[in-house]
């Protein structure tokens, strides 16, 4: 429902303007609640593309999408939404076509790239990417160039890109918790176990670099959990995780110390570490 305020100013405004000579006050009005509604649709579709169900937002879009085929707008949230609802391979193909629209942009074939490596076809990816001006400097371009160099093992090239993405952000914890990864599949878990760190400094929610942190520190055959925020189902999580790595690495007794201290910190029933001790037990 449309603010009292916001209408008391809507009528005002059409009082204004038919009381300037207007010849048909009917033509007036339409006009200014055409204006507000178009003020309405870009803020619906401003909630459809953040706090909206995926799908609620993709029926939104693609009917927006046929009743203006040509509105750029539109096909981008689209696009968008159909990520947004994992839906990737239909994604990759909305934003396919954005990037062939009269005004679409760089961002968009950024965008396209990061649809196209989420569907797995990073040879494509690449492609889209290189024909990306190298003058567009943008964060997300520079942590997906670091991903297609991942995957290529060209490990300078990714460590290039890594960093660069980083100075382009003021919330790199992500990215850093990417680059992390990287180093540990090459096997440089000291500078993995630095990188998690800073992750997990830079954002403390990220409990998928905190696991990572644990992997890293695991490799090390350092069976300790870090200094780092943590509720008592992450702990007990965490010591699971560090307890299967042990075991990995051939420290068994090891293993089954951590498990049993991760059923007996875990604030429910941890079923996961009481099947793996018994595994081990039996």
């Amino acid at each position: 429902m449309r603010h009292p305020i916001l209408l008391a100013v809507c009528i005002a405004g059409v009082t204004a303007v038919a009381g300037c000579g207007e010849k048909d006050p009917n033509a007036t009005v339409e006009r200014a609640f055409k204006d507000v509604n178009v003020v309405d649709e870009t803020n619906l579709s401003d909630v459809m593309l953040t706090v909206a169900d995926p799908n609620e937002a993709v029926t939104y879009f693609a009917r927006s999408a046929a009743e203006k085929p040509d509105n750029i707008s539109h096909q981008r949230g689209l696009a968008s939404s159909l990520i947004r609802a994992k839906r990737v391979t239909e994604g990759a193909v909305a934003w396919s076509k954005v990037t062939k629209m009269k005004d679409a942009t760089s961002d968009d074939s950024v965008e396209y790239a990061d649809a196209l490596i989420r569907a797995g076809d990073w040879a494509k990816a690449e492609k889209v990417l290189d024909g990306v001006p190298p003058t567009h400097e943008t964060f997300k371009r520079y942590r997906l160039e670091a991903l297609v160099a991942d995957s290529k093992q060209e490990w300078k090239k990714a460590d290039s890109f890594y960093e660069i993405a980083v100075g382009l952000t003021t919330t790199p914890g992500a990215v850093m918790n990417n680059w992390g990864y990287s180093k540990l599949t090459r096997g440089d878990y000291a500078e993995a176990e630095r990188l998690f760190s800073e992750s997990v400094r830079q954002d403390t929610t990220l409990f998928t670099a905190k696991n990572n942190l644990i992997l890293a520190r695991a490799a090390q055959r350092d069976y300790t959990l870090p200094v780092i925020p943590m509720d008592q189902t992450e702990r007990a999580q965490l010591l699971h995780t560090m307890a299967l790595s042990a075991i990995k690495k051939g420290d068994v007794e090891t293993g089954k110390g951590l498990l049993r201290e991760a059923i007996d910190t875990h604030p429910q029933h941890f079923e996961a570490a009481v099947r793996s001790l018994r595994a081990l037990e039996s």
